[in-house]
């Protein structure tokens, strides 16, 4: 039997400890980062205040997340657009959701 609720989704593990400046480095080192690091560091900034107030490493948890998605994502947008694929018929997420409130 679980001890978690039936609602309760299961939370993510925690990135390990040095997660934040490897994925900095990574960053650094990709071909993207004159604008990546600014907006991780962004990001970055904005959940450690949120952290600050809240008492919870969740807001940096989803930060590393994110970014580490993102990251390993690159190569696969890099080999479409490399590919000429043809990306004007994309459809719009809210279309699909509906609006959000």
């Amino acid at each position: 039997m679980s001890a978690q609720p039936d609602h309760a989704p299961p939370t993510p593990h925690a990135p390990a400890p040095g997660a934040p400046a490897e994925l900095r480095a990574q960053l650094r080192a990709d071909r993207r980062a004159k604008t990546w690091v600014p907006a991780f560091e962004r990001d970055w900034a904005k959940a450690l205040d949120d952290a600050r107030h809240t008492f919870s490493l969740t807001p940096l948890h989803e930060v590393v997340r994110t970014w580490q998605l993102r990251a390993a994502a690159a190569g696969d947008v890099d080999a479409f657009m490399d590919a000429g694929q043809d990306d004007s018929d994309f459809v719009d997420l809210d279309d699909v959701l509906g609006g959000r409130p």
